[in-house]
């Protein structure tokens, strides 16, 4: 194995039949091969040449390669210096349900192997750095995005256009905060969002987006940090604190801390008025 050449492979955190590949290869060569899953490759630099069934394309950096599930394919360098990617393998049944989602019917294919789409390219970077994010509800949120702009924009399949419903987002609105709010402490995802309004992982980040401008993962975050702040105020430690609002631990809220408040959540415990301090004070003064 070339020791200039990287490879990375990991599962999705939100999606455990969904692997995620990055690498940079200066003389690996694949032979033809297949997958059961489709293959969405984003090249991140240099440029990769792939056979394709009996296609031969060349993948610049800033394409994307689309490899339908069963199709035969290889891959080598396209350029001196060879080609950098991140890749995507969701599962057919993955794919199927997320165009039944949109409105489609059956399972989406992409007639090209080369997509060339800037939008795209960088919800798909997003979508891919973001799953290893230790925020499950982004990770989550970022990769729907970027698949549902895949197939609504580049899949052969027949959907329907999506209805836009502004009165109803503000009446689910208020269903989802009652459900953040009531469940802090635990795992939220979209899919139980969805569920408390009855409607697809879809309509909820748009409902988010068209109610308060924000995704649902920047909203549980905001809640989450003032439910920790509240704690913290009220005299508990930091890492009950960090657990009880619903964080991986403290580490998890201390970085969240410092991005969003410029401080420390112990900066933040220092310099308030917390509940036992308070009635030390009153003591004193009583």
């Amino acid at each position: 194995m070339d020791a200039t050449e990287t490879r990375k492979y990991w599962r999705h955190p939100c999606f455990p039949d969904l692997g995620l590949f990055k690498a940079r290869f200066t003389q690996h060569r694949y032979q033809l091969h297949t997958h059961p899953t489709y293959v969405i490759a984003l090249i991140t630099a240099g440029c990769e040449r792939i056979r394709i069934g009996r296609r031969s394309v060349l993948a610049p950096a800033g394409s994307i390669a689309i490899v339908n599930p069963e199709e035969w394919h290889d891959g080598e360098q396209g350029a001196d210096g060879g080609w950098a990617y991140r890749t995507f393998y969701p599962s057919v049944p993955l794919m199927a349900g997320l165009a039944r989602e949109l409105g489609g019917d059956g399972d989406p294919v992409f007639s090209d192997a080369i997509i060339e789409d800037s939008d795209l390219a960088a919800a798909l970077a997003a979508a891919h750095e973001g799953s290893t994010s230790r925020d499950a509800t982004k990770a989550e949120a970022s990769l729907l995005v970027a698949l549902r702009h895949l197939i609504v924009r580049h899949g052969d399949w027949r959907g329907r256009t999506e209805a836009i419903e502004s009165s109803g987002s503000r009446q689910r609105f208020s269903l989802y905060e009652d459900l953040v709010e009531s469940e802090l402490g635990s795992q939220l995802d979209l899919q139980r969002l969805a569920d408390a309004a009855r409607v697809t992982r879809f309509q909820v980040i748009r409902d988010f987006k068209k109610a308060i401008g924000l995704t649902p993962a920047a909203y549980i975050r905001d809640r989450r940090l003032r439910r920790a702040s509240t704690l913290i105020e009220q005299g508990l430690g930091l890492a009950d604190a960090a657990i009880a609002a619903g964080f991986a631990d403290q580490s998890h809220l201390s970085r969240t801390f410092r991005a969003t408040r410029g401080m420390t959540p112990g900066m933040f415990r220092r310099g308030g008025w917390s509940a036992p301090k308070r009635r030390r004070l009153r003591a004193e003064i009583c």
